[in-house]
């Protein structure tokens, strides 16, 4: 094999590899939509999407939300998801029982914001 496609392949198994780890939304109940009102923890704004964490129903819970360039072009900005400051999370829990939550809408004030 040449050096060229030995390079090629290693290239777009790079590429691959992260899109590969991401999980799909089919892990996620959309029958089962849940409203947490309580303030995040541990908020990380970021590709390939930002998370966060909330205390509910004695669990500490991931939070999955939209990409940063979805949740700025909605309306969200970081500043609404500030650590400690209550926010309401409407969402979708895994479907494998798993505290984990992929968000759909969130409240923050008085200001509600679409996130898919």
């Amino acid at each position: 094999m040449s050096f060229a496609l030995k390079s090629a392949a290693l290239v777009s198994l790079a590429i691959a590899t992260p899109a590969l780890a991401h999980h799909g939304w089919s892990s996620y109940d959309a029958d089962k939509t849940i409203r947490v009102t309580a303030p995040l923890s541990a908020v990380k704004w970021g590709n390939p999407h930002g998370t966060a964490r909330v205390a509910w129903q004695g669990k500490t819970w991931n939070v999955i939300l939209a990409p940063p360039t979805r949740m700025r072009a909605r309306g969200l900005t970081r500043a609404m998801l500030v650590s400690r400051r209550p926010v309401t999370l409407i969402g979708y829990p895994r479907r494998d029982g798993a505290a984990e939550m992929r968000i759909e809408a969130v409240v923050a004030g008085d200001k509600r914001i679409e996130l898919r």
